[in-house]
């Protein structure tokens, strides 16, 4: 079994096009189902022999160690796609994994920021050095376009177009879509990208890159975090909030200046409508709070 992950997870690179960040997550999975086997079920099997019983002790291994049901629904899905290429491949003949149940996930309303506390947050990062530009724009754009924190991080320096006012974005599976710039993101990245200055010893993709470290190099995922992370600390913040939180407010406050589900669904590059309606769900609940405070009839005023 341990010698087939290799293949499958160069399958899910070359083949579907997942990104880096994905086929980590299916790595980690995956070395979770073998460290199971290794230390509570006598030895790796190989995969041929990997029945639906082994697995089923593996659901229950998950269940005893308080794994979230999301957490499982994601490795349920990530067995059964690798046994789904080892039965292409040869390597088994039936699909153990596909008579699993999963676990219903139970979905949580996405924390997100009032426009009062994006102001904020926005404002927080110094005008007056190169690194808070950047930060400025950073922030600016994960609100302005909606992006996830790897979109922005793969951005290049071509990928805006100025006259259009949007941003070229490479999504999940590589999927390309544009998201609009507004103008608060577009004054924010023209004033970064007036200091920008990459390394000019790094390599082509490195120097194209929209956002750079201190070091004139690519930023990555993480170091938005630990930037965001000081911001929070700074303005204090809820803890919860994360570069996602920019994310879930940009989709909220849409709704909530009366933009249709499926514009939003567009412009976040959500697959499924249903995976957009979580943030009526959202609009709804506040809609109710209002209500409840406001209305002389409501059950908060008896």
């Amino acid at each position: 079994m341990e010698a087939a992950i290799p293949g499958f997870l160069n399958s899910l690179k070359v083949e579907r096009n997942c990104s880096a960040l994905t086929i980590k997550s299916y790595g980690e999975d995956l070395a979770s189902v073998l460290e199971y086997f290794r230390d509570f079920a006598g030895g790796i099997p190989p995969v041929a022999q990997v029945t639906v019983a082994a697995l089923r002790g593996y659901v229950a291994y998950m269940h005893e160690c308080n794994y979230s049901r999301s957490t499982m629904a994601r490795r349920l899905a990530c067995l059964r796609s690798f046994f789904r290429y080892c039965c292409r491949e040869q390597l088994a003949a039936t699909n153990p994994a596909k008579a699993l149940r999963t676990p219903r996930a139970g979905r949580r309303l996405p924390h997100f920021l009032s426009t009062e506390q994006v102001a904020k947050l926005l404002e927080a990062p110094p005008a007056n050095t190169p690194m808070g530009l950047r930060d400025r724009a950073i922030l600016e754009t994960l609100y302005s376009a909606g992006l996830r924190v790897a979109e922005l991080a793969s951005l290049n320096v071509d990928d805006w177009d100025r006259d259009s006012g949007i941003v070229r974005v490479f999504g999940k599976g590589r999927k390309e879509r544009v998201a609009p710039i507004g103008n608060y993101a577009a004054r924010a990245l023209s004033n970064w990208i007036s200091v920008r200055s990459p390394d000019s010893t790094a390599p082509a993709i490195q120097q194209q890159a929209m956002f750079l470290n201190k070091r004139g190099r690519r930023l990555t995922t993480r170091s938005v975090g630990r930037m965001l992370e000081k911001y929070i600390r700074d303005t204090g913040l809820d803890k919860l909030t994360t570069p996602h939180t920019l994310r879930h407010s940009f989709a909220t406050h849409l709704l909530d200046g009366g933009a249709d589900l499926r514009s939003v669904q567009e412009l976040l590059g959500h697959k499924s409508l249903t995976t957009t309606q979580i943030y009526t769900h959202v609009s709804t609940k506040r809609l109710r709070e209002a209500y409840e405070k406001a209305h002389p009839h409501s059950a908060g005023n008896q």
